[in-house]
């Protein structure tokens, strides 16, 4: 119960870190469905636009943890729920790190081609990120909403599973059938980014499970 205590503690009051949480879910789920949408064209304007947009998504991310670390150094509560609390918040940032990457490898790589499972690996970063948006806010109802949020980061790790195995089956069909080595290199190294993505946002999921596993177990 000390766990439960503690976050309504720090949910409550004239720091309220939920905003915080929410709008680092927000960034996540705008630059990957912009990464959506850059792996739509082969403008390179466009890719342009877009990698600017992800970029300012991930400026706000770095000024988001700064405020988070701030808030929370003011709230007084056990040392193991501030390590998890940081360690999601941080684990978040990691994701918007790694999208920025992979919109950034895209605009200076300039590929001739987008292959459909590139695009399907995009479309599985921005499905992780919209069921990690609705997985945060059950953190402030853990003792009600366990089962719950167990079962949302079940949903991520099959979605992380699918990418691992989309991203296998690309690799192979890239060095089958592509004959320009250039290219073939573009086409393994965004697909190395983009399957880096979707672990980084399990690895937030996987935070999550800890921190209630430790709920659980008090």
């Amino acid at each position: 119960m000390h766990l439960l205590r503690s976050l309504r503690h720090l949910f409550d009051g004239k720091h309220d870190l939920t905003p915080v949480f929410a709008r680092q879910a927000d960034l996540l789920c705008q630059s990957s469905d912009t990464l959506v949408r850059m792996l739509s064209t082969l403008d390179p304007e466009q890719w342009k636009v877009c990698q600017r947009e992800i970029k300012s998504c991930e400026t706000q991310g770095d000024a988001l943890l700064t405020d988070f670390r701030e808030q929370l150094s003011l709230r007084l509560m056990g040392s193991l729920n501030r390590t998890d609390l940081t360690t999601i918040a941080m684990s978040m940032d990691d994701s918007l790190d790694v999208i920025k990457d992979a919109a950034k490898a895209v605009q200076i790589y300039q590929p001739r081609k987008i292959d459909p499972q590139l695009q399907e690996l995009a479309q599985l970063i921005s499905s992780e990120a919209h069921a990690l948006r609705d997985l945060l806010p059950m953190l402030w109802h853990i003792k009600e909403k366990a089962s719950a949020i167990s079962l949302q980061c079940d949903r991520v790790t099959e979605m992380e599973h699918a990418a691992d195995d989309a991203y296998e089956e690309y690799i192979g069909y890239i060095f089958t059938k592509e004959e320009d080595l250039r290219e073939m290199t573009k086409y393994k190294n965004l697909a190395e980014l983009f399957e880096k993505a979707t672990d980084s946002q399990k690895h937030v999921a996987d935070c999550v499970r800890l921190m209630v596993l430790r709920f659980l177990h008090e």
